[in-house]
C-alpha cells in the first residue's frame, strides 16, 4: 500500500492514526531506555525529526496514552515483549521551546512561563487530591505567565513531585528544542538575562528533582556547560559526532530509496536526490539525508531547496554578514567547493561568536551547514581539528540566496554589474556609491562596529556577492592577502569570448603620497599592471579585458578604468 505523504505533522499519534507515511524510528525508544542515562541531551540540525521523536516517546511512555499499543503495532519496538509492558506506564511532562522566538527577555520569559502554566492546567484535577494542602494550592496559584523567577525555577519540580505522589511512579520529563530561546537571546542581545533564568529552571527540573525518573532534551546546539548546565553533572550529551542514536534522526540512504520506490519515483532520480539532500554524518554513520527535504520532495515530486527555505537561518545569516574578512574569505572557498580546516569544540559558547572563528565553525557544523570530510586531529588529547565543506547542494543554494539578499534591498548592485560589463565607468561610480552607502553599515552591524574595518568588510561581502551572482558564467578569484589594504578580484569568464574583468580595491593611504581619491584610484590601476593580472587572463585566451581601479575613503568610492 502506498501511504499518503503529509508535510509538517509532528504529532506521532496523528501520523499513526491516519496511516500516513512514516519511517520507523521506534528503535530509538529501546536504545534510549536501555541506556539508563539520568538526563540525555541530543543535538541535531533543525527539521531533523527531533520533535516527532519526542512526540513518539510521549505516546509510548505517558499514562495519558495507556492502552494505545495500536500506535506502535508493526513498529520495531512492539516486537519486544519487555517494552510492551512499558507502554503508557509513566506520568510524562512534555514541553517544547520550538516556538519561543521572542526579541526581548521579558517576552521570552513570559512565553516559557505560559508553557509551564499550560502543563499545570492539564493536571488541574491534582488540586483535588487528598495530599494537597493549602501551601500546595498557594504555590499552584502563583504559576502563570507572570510568575516570578523563584516560582518558575521550581514549577516543574513541584509538578513532578505531585504526580509522583499521586501515581506512585516518578515522572519522565521531555523538553524539545531547549536552545531555541537561547539562540534568539544571542541574536537580540539578552543572553545573560536568559541564561540566569534557564540555569535555575534546568537545575531544579533535571538535577535537584528526586521525583524524576528520566529526562531528555533536544536542541540544535550543545550550549556550553558553563552557561546553563554547570550544575547538571548527570547530563549525557549526544552530539552529531557520537555513535549513539546515529540513525534515529534523519533518514538513512536505504530508508530514502525505499520511500522513493514506495512512491513510484523513477530509479534515475535517486542520484539527484542524493546530491541535494545527502551529506550528513552522525557518529560513524554516513549518508544521512535531510528528512524535511526528503518528505517535501516525496510530497511535491520536485527537487528544491526545501530545508533552506524554512525559518531558522537568522543566526547563521547574522554571523556570516557581520563576520570579519577571514570568515568571508572562508565562505568564498566553501562556495567554490573547497574545504576549510578548523578546531571544533562541540560546546557552543555563544558569547564567543563575535570573536572566536572556531566557535562559528563549531556552530555551523552542529547546525548541519558543514560536514566533516576528514578528522585531522581527534579530541580529547587536544582540540579536535576537522576538514569541512558545505554539506550538500541544498546548503550551497541556501548560502547563495542569503548572499544575494544582502544586495537585493535595491537594484543598485545589479545595475552596477551591468555597467561593469559594459565598461560604463560613470554608471559604475553612480551605482557603487549607492551600494556602498547602503551596505557598509549592514556588514558592520556587530556589537563593536569599527569605522576603519568598514571598507574591508564591504570588500569581502562584495566579492561574495559577485561569486554567487556570476557563478554560471565566471570564476571569481579573490586575492586573500590584504596586509596593506589592497585587494584584487579577477573575474575569469568560462567562455573566453566573454569579457574578463580585473578589479583592484584600495583604501586612501597618505603614506603612499595619496592626497585624494583620484591618486588612490590611479595607484590601484598601477597595481593591476604590476601584478599582470590582465596578462594572465590573456594567456588563457580571453581577448576582451576591462581593468578597474577602486578607491575608498570612508563610505566614498571612486572607480577609474584603463
Amino acid at each position: 500500500m502506498v501511504r499518503e505523504v503529509s508535510v509538517g505533522i509532528q504529532d506521532f499519534a496523528k501520523l499513526r492514526e491516519n496511516e500516513l507515511f512514516y519511517v520507523d524510528k521506534s528503535a530509538f525508544i529501546k536504545e534510549w531506555w536501555d541506556s539508563h542515562d539520568d538526563v540525555t541531551l541530543i543535538t541535531r540540525p533543525r527539521r531533523f525529526g527531533k520533535t516527532l521523536n519526542m512526540s513518539m516517546l510521549n505516546c509510548f511512555f505517558s499514562n495519558r496514552y495507556a492502552g494505545r499499543g495500536d500506535l506502535f503495532e508493526g513498529l520495531s519496538v512492539w516486537e519486544d515483549e519487555r517494552f510492551r509492558k512499558l507502554q503508557g506506564a509513566y506520568p510524562v511532562l512534555f514541553l517544547s521551546f520550538a516556538g519561543v522566538k521572542q526579541d526581548t527577555y521579558e517576552k521570552t520569559r513570559k512565553v516559557i512561563n505560559a508553557l509551564i502554566a499550560k502543563q499545570y492546567k492539564q493536571y488541574a484535577w491534582l488540586k483535588q487530591a487528598d495530599f494537597f494542602d493549602e501551601a500546595d494550592l498557594e504555590f499552584w496559584r502563583h504559576v502563570n505567565a507572570d510568575m516570578d523567577d523563584p516560582t518558575a525555577s521550581l514549577s516543574l519540580n513541584r509538578l513532578c513531585e505531585w504526580l509522583y505522589e499521586y501515581y506512585g511512579k516518578k515522572c519522565i520529563v521531555i523538553l524539545d528544542e531547549y536552545d531555541t530561546p537561547l539562540q534568539e537571546a544571542y541574536i537580540h542581545g539578552f543572553w545573560d538575562e536568559l541564561v540566569t533564568y534557564t540555569r535555575a529552571l534546568f537545575n531544579n527540573t533535571f538535577k535537584s528533582n528526586p521525583s524524576m525518573e528520566r529526562g531528555i532534551m533536544t536542541g540544535i546546539t550543545r550550549v556550553s556547560k558553563e552557561s546553563i548546565f554547570s550544575d547538571l553533572n548527570n547530563l549525557h550529551v549526544v552530539t552529531t559526532t557520537s555513535d549513539l542514536y546515529a540513525t534515529a534522526f534523519g533518514f538513512t540512504e536505504e530508508e530514502v530509496f525505499a520511500a522513493m520506490d514506495e512512491q513510484g519515483i523513477p530509479e534515475e532520480e535517486k542520484e539527484t536526490v542524493k546530491r541535494w539532500y545527502d551529506g550528513f554524518t552522525f557518529g560513524k554513520v554516513t549518508d544521512i539525508y535531510n528528512p524535511w527535504s526528503v518528505i517535501m520532495y516525496l510530497d511535491e515530486k520536485k527537487i528544491g531547496a526545501h530545508w533552506a527555505n524554512t525559518s531558522g537561518n537568522g543566526l547563521v545569516g547574522k554571523i556570516l554578514r557581520e563576520g570579519d574578512k577571514d570568515i568571508k574569505e572562508a565562505f568564498e572557498r566553501l562556495l567554490d567547493g573547497e574545504c576549510i580546516e578548523a578546531e571544533i569544540d562541540e560546546q557552543i559558547i555563544f558569547n564567543q561568536l563575535d570573536t572566536n572563528q572556531n566557535a562559528i565553525w563549531s556552530l555551523l557544523l552542529a547546525s548541519g551547514y558543514l560536514k566533516v570530510e576528514k578528522i585531522l586531529q581527534e579530541a580529547p588529547e587536544d582540540d579536535a581539528v576537522y576538514r569541512m565543506k558545505l554539506t550538500n547542494l541544498e546548503v550551497k543554494k541556501m548560502f547563495s540566496k542569503m548572499i544575494k539578499d544582502w544586495f537585493g534591498k535595491d537594484r543598485s548592485f545589479n545595475e552596477f554589474v551591468k555597467a561593469m560589463f559594459a565598461g560604463d565607468v560613470r554608471g559604475m561610480n553612480h551605482y557603487m556609491n549607492r551600494v556602498a552607502l547602503n551596505t557598509f553599515s549592514y556588514f558592520d552591524a556587530g556589537k563593536k562596529p569599527s569605522e576603519e574595518s568598514e571598507p574591508e568588510k564591504f570588500y569581502h561581502g562584495f566579492v561574495l556577492g559577485l561569486l554567487v551572482d556570476q557563478a554560471k558564467g565566471y570564476m571569481v578569484k579573490s586575492n586573500r592577502e590584504s596586509g596593506f589594504g589592497r585587494y584584487d578580484v579577477v573575474m575569469e569568464p568560462k567562455n573566453v569570448r566573454d569579457v574578463g574583468i580585473v578589479m583592484e580595491f584600495k583604501v586612501l593611504d597618505e603614506y603612499d603620497g595619496e592626497k585624494e581619491l583620484t591618486d588612490t584610484a590611479k595607484n590601484a590601476l598601477a597595481q593591476i599592471e604590476e601584478k599582470q593580472y590582465a596578462a594572465e587572463l590573456a594567456a588563457k585566451g580571453v581577448t576582451r579585458i576591462l581593468e578597474y581601479g577602486f578607491a575608498f575613503e570612508g563610505k566614498k568610492c571612486l572607480i577609474v578604468k584603463r
